[in-house]
């Protein structure tokens, strides 16, 4: 004979628990009268045959008819004449505190059509947070029979929607990857846009969705350092200009400091003068392939 749980109740001492299901076993059924005692960060939900039947917020519960109007006498038993009768149930207890740093990252590289350097491959990594908002849909149509249900069970499944979304969006979002540093954020909301409905169907709340940082293949971030480096140097003229300065800094060091410095200032200044007028010479088309 099965024995009766008088005392329901459930304390998650890992933080990692969506959902416990009490009893957990054929060894124990509840008996009607059972306290029912739900925390703050806690709702419980009352099932019979399979089917549920209340929600039960914060506080002490007692399992009787007043309380769950739809347990008539004749279901519980009472009817009979068994005071302490048992009858064929569950108490799912859903934690309704916010699971955060949850993580998603591309198994694969995601396919991008980068304006300026054509196809490129990029990996992205991020986290994410999430909390139970409807439990009923959440139970019915994630949880099912499973006893103990994890943050990490539905981890892989998210993180999949994450990154189905984050490939559409990327591609209508940005041009080229020159622009990506200063737009993670406003991507990073795309996203968690694009993801919100399919979470909702879940019975789930999304809160927050970080990009903690977008990869490309080496020989990508070489092209992109290079660029950079260009984009550093700047004014070609005030380049040299400033190396004639450093070179007649060093002229001064050395024991003919003043033939020397001389030297320095007219190198510098020629190539100074020079080399602009090469650049130009060189980008304009000749006098005879224009005849």
């Amino acid at each position: 004979m099965p024995k009766l749980m008088e005392i329901l109740e459930y304390v998650d001492p890992t933080g990692e628990v969506m959902v416990k299901r009490l009893p957990d076993s054929g060894v124990f059924e509840i008996s009607y009268g059972s306290s029912l005692t739900v925390r703050e960060s806690q709702v419980a939900v009352f099932f019979r045959d399979g089917k549920s039947l209340d929600v039960f917020p914060a506080g002490r519960h007692v399992l009787k008819t007043q309380n769950i109007p739809v347990l008539t006498k004749f279901l519980t038993g009472l009817g009979y004449g068994k005071n302490e009768s048992i009858f064929k149930s569950e108490v799912y207890f859903l934690n309704m505190k916010l699971f955060r740093n949850l993580k998603w990252g591309t198994a694969e590289p995601i396919l991008f059509k980068d304006s300026e350097l054509q196809m490129i491959r990029l990996r992205a990594f991020g986290i994410f947070s999430i909390q139970i908002e409807d439990p009923t849909l959440f139970l019915n149509k994630v949880v099912g029979t499973q006893g103990v249900f994890l943050d990490s069970d539905i981890e892989s499944y998210l993180k999949n929607i994450i990154i189905a979304r984050l490939t559409s969006v990327i591609g209508g979002f940005m041009k080229t990857i020159f622009d990506l540093p200063s737009n993670f954020d406003e991507l990073s909301i795309a996203v968690r846009s694009a993801i919100q409905d399919e979470f909702e169907g879940l019975g789930l709340k999304i809160h927050d969705l970080l990009i903690n940082s977008v990869s490309v293949p080496p020989e990508v971030q070489e092209m992109i350092d290079t660029r950079s480096g260009m984009a550093a140097i700047g004014n070609m003229d005030e380049l040299l200009k400033f190396k004639a300065a450093m070179s007649l800094e060093e002229a001064a060091k050395n024991p003919g400091g003043t033939a020397a410095a001389g030297v320095g200032i007219g190198a510098g200044m020629g190539m100074g003068f020079m080399l602009p007028q090469m650049l130009s010479g060189a980008m304009q088309p000749s006098q005879d392939s224009n005849q």
